[in-house]
């Protein structure tokens, strides 16, 4: 069954539910079970290895980064695949009211592709936790855990879409456009939106032509050209109003990209601003 996120993230949003059991399971390669799932609906959140899940006829190939949800009470056969182990993270819940039109997740089967989210992991890992402790704050910790799951889960799957692709885009380069003056990272910027280096590079290659390295720092260049010819200020300021504190590294990479030393295009195109072009790094 394909399956808008959007669509499923508002019915959550709309649904009353709550957490029912966590269970973690470890199968041995070759296993295979023919069974009905569980009394309620659930989330199967792979943490190593492969295995194929079948609904109903309908056959699901699951591995860390790919995420599916079964009814209640629906035929399934299960099989362990590859020559590893599998285990996984089965978050069963339970639905506490009439849900709203169009679809019932108790009848429904799904598969999500979120891809390799820390994140995601990490919140798995404090579910697990948090669903072992008694008492009642872990009970309210389990409750809000689980939604955070889900909100995570959701977000990375509309970033691994192509709509997802172009806001993740749009969010990151904002993000730098407003903070480039700060000590930003590739790394840091991946880290921030919850996906790999590798992942950022492919949006920004996409939308802009060039990695996010390259767009930080031709947005700061063009910012410190414009600081270069609106003030007099001395090239060390101008640097760490761009993001870079040292200045020799600046003017470095300036020269570089421009052809300039920072203090060659101030003196060339302080009164000629219609110069600038030639030597301006499109963006």
């Amino acid at each position: 069954m394909k399956m808008d996120i959007n669509i499923l993230a508002e019915h959550f949003a709309r649904t009353s539910f709550r957490v029912e059991q966590v269970c973690r399971y470890v199968r041995d390669p070759g296993m295979s079970c023919d069974d009905y799932t569980e009394a309620f609906p659930g989330f199967v959140f792979p943490l190593r290895g492969k295995a194929e899940f079948d609904f109903s006829g309908t056959s699901y190939a699951l591995s860390p980064g790919h995420v599916v949800h079964g009814g209640a009470r629906m035929p399934l056969n299960r099989r362990v695949t590859g020559n590893s182990k599998w285990e996984y993270l089965l978050v069963l819940y339970r639905v506490c009211a009439p849900e709203p039109s169009g679809f019932s997740l108790s009848r429904a089967h799904f598969q999500l592709t979120p891809g390799q989210s820390p994140r995601l992991m990490e919140l798995l890992e404090l579910l697990w936790r948090s669903s072992r402790e008694p008492g009642g704050i872990s009970a309210f910790q389990t409750e809000t855990l689980f939604r955070c799951v889900l909100e995570e889960l959701f977000v990375c799957v509309r970033n691994q879409s192509s709509d997802g692709e172009q806001a993740l885009f749009e969010q990151v380069s904002r993000y730098i456009h407003e903070h480039y003056m700060d000590g930003l990272s590739v790394r840091a910027l991946a880290e921030q939106n919850d996906i790999n280096e590798n992942r950022l590079f492919y949006v920004f290659k996409k939308y802009a032509g060039m990695g996010p390295g390259k767009y930080l720092m031709a947005y700061r260049l063009n910012r410190a050209k414009e600081c270069l010819l609106a003030n007099d200020a001395p090239i060390g300021e101008v640097a760490k109003s761009v993001g870079y504190a040292d200045a020799l590294y600046f003017s470095r990479i300036f020269k570089k990209q421009v052809g300039l030393s920072p203090a060659e295009f101030r003196g060339r195109f302080r009164k000629n601003p219609y110069g600038i072009q030639d030597g301006s790094i499109p963006l």
